[in-house]
């Protein structure tokens, strides 16, 4: 009989498997998962080579899943001052004054729209305390950007420009333009001349990350952008990866017959741990930035737009990869964009169930719900963005919207209920990469969504794991404690179910094993 690199005993198990839902040991060899039972069951399984684990009763389940995350874009993203801590304008402009340069530039991210107070986002406001200096500090939506005028004058930026997607550069009445950069294709015009990180510094930084995540428990991240495939690569030949990574690149506005079929040629790439699957699309922006596609105008009277100029060709390219057997997500902020997405997928037939996903959802009304469930789509959520939101509605977000939608936010247990695939995640760097505060506001949304039922222990729990399967079209191979699945495997200090959503924010993490390779050992 051959024997296992790794046994597991003395844990509590929850397998998320119905055949067998509970055990106390499980044995590992080749990366997948031998044998799950009780100490008898494993005995057999260990050799003079294998290493055996007492756990002390830790509780194990399945690997966490981060189901939407940018762990190499976000590299560059978080370079530079955090300002993430920043509460309002005093605070933003002691934080630049102090800020150190990068190559003489101030860059800054995590930057809340809530600082500004109501006001409009605008450099005047900050360049006083910069000497000049180019500013760039990304919002932490991810999706603007405030630029400093030097910064804006040394990329060549004097006046408003036009996009193939719904990104502008903002002015104020009289034409100036404020620095206040929507989209990425608007950033993209300052960040293609700003200070860049080495690919030895993104490296290390690269693997710190990763193991950073491994260490709150995650196995894996379901990664929304291309990523940088030669230096993934590269660390991947060199050591493990601590988590298993599955891109998607992005299909923007604009793209022709080529750009699809180009990227139904990336399918399928990668090596250890990792690999390009699936291809990411943006319906709109975001709420804050006035780009979410609304069924009507949101309070300033913005947000009527797609993304797509010709959400028709959106359709058609959606059409497209499915025909290749091309798994996509799409951004959707917005009720009319999610309608839009839920409308595409019902053309593509009863073959389509499971393989589309729609991601973020943060205000849709009561008759949307039920098609998820009905075609077949995943909604993929971030319970963590919940928090730059505030009970009262007071926040950017909820004014924006307004009371009715403000009301309709992050719907987890809605979509859930009406029986909906709910997979979960962070979207890091937007929120913070640790899956146990994923798993803790999905039970208790926080700001606008406090109101609201949060999901049960169980449902959290499935996120993160047998619904992250399912995101992923890996249902038969990942997501339970189950012989010949994936041995990717999390045990923490306490039960993730029945613990309180607190608790679980800061349960010890035991042990993380991914693909059969002991990422993170705790204390």
């Amino acid at each position: 009989m051959p024997t296992a690199d790794l046994v597991l005993t003395g844990a509590r198990v929850r397998t998320l498997d119905p055949g067998r839902p509970y055990a106390t040991a499980v044995a590992v060899r080749d990366g997948l998962i031998a044998a799950v039972g009780d100490d008898t069951d494993v005995r057999d399984w260990r050799g003079a080579a294998t290493e055996v684990l007492d756990l002390a009763g830790a509780h194990v389940v399945p690997g966490l899943v981060d189901c939407h995350s940018h762990p190499v874009m976000g590299l560059e993203m978080t370079t530079g001052t955090d300002l993430s801590a920043v509460g309002d304008l005093g605070g933003l402009r002691a934080a630049l004054a102090r800020a150190e340069r990068v190559q003489g530039w101030v860059v800054g991210f995590g930057l809340d729209h809530n600082v500004f107070g109501g006001r409009p986002v605008d450099r005047a406001l900050i360049e006083d305390v910069l000497d000049g200096a180019p500013a760039f500090l990304r919002l932490y939506d991810a999706h603007s950007a405030l630029a400093s005028g030097a910064a804006l004058e040394a990329a060549g930026v004097t006046g408003p420009r036009s996009f193939a997607q719904r990104a502008h550069l903002a002015t104020d009445p009289d034409g100036r333009l404020t620095g206040h950069l929507v989209e990425h294709a608007a950033m993209d015009l300052v960040t293609a001349v700003m200070p860049r990180p080495s690919k030895a510094a993104r490296r290390a930084r690269l693997v710190g990350l990763l193991s950073a995540m491994a260490a709150t428990g995650l196995t894996g991240a379901h990664v929304m952008d291309l990523g940088d495939p030669d230096l993934v690569g590269e660390v991947a030949e060199d050591t493990v990866l601590p988590l298993r990574l599955r891109f998607a690149p992005w299909c923007m506005p604009g793209a022709g017959q080529r750009e699809p079929a180009e990227l139904v040629a990336l399918q399928g790439r990668g090596g250890r741990h990792w690999e390009i699957a699936g291809v990411k699309f943006f319906m709109d922006g975001t709420v804050e930035g006035g780009t979410a596609w609304l069924e009507h105008p949101d309070c300033h009277g913005q947000g009527t737009e797609a993304f797509w100029p010709d959400p028709a060709a959106y359709s058609d390219a959606v059409r497209f990869l499915d025909r290749a057997g091309v798994r996509t997500a799409t951004h959707t902020i917005g009720d009319a964009a999610v309608r839009h997405v839920l409308d595409t997928v019902e053309t593509l037939g009863a073959s389509a169930r499971l393989r589309h996903r729609v991601e973020h959802i943060e205000s849709v009304p009561d008759g949307t719900l039920a098609r998820f469930a009905r075609l077949g789509v995943i909604a993929s959520m971030q319970p963590p963005h919940t928090a730059y939101t505030r009970a009262d509605r007071s926040d950017e977000w909820s004014l924006r919207l307004g009371e009715a939608r403000a009301l309709r936010a992050w719907r987890l247990r809605d979509l859930r209920d009406a029986g909906a695939v709910v997979a979960l995640g962070s979207d890091w760097p937007v929120a913070h990469h640790d899956v146990r505060a994923v798993l803790a506001t999905a039970r208790a949304p926080r700001g606008a969504a406090s109101a609201r039922a949060g999901l049960t222990g169980l449902m959290a729990l499935e996120g993160c794991t047998t619904h992250a399967a399912v995101a992923a079209g890996e249902q038969d191979l990942a997501g339970r404690i189950r012989a010949g699945f994936r041995a990717d495997l999390t045990a923490l200090g306490l039960d993730p179910v029945e613990a309180p959503a607190d608790e679980v924010a800061e349960a010890p993490v035991r042990l993380t094993v991914t693909g059969g390779h002991i990422a993170h050992r705790g204390v």
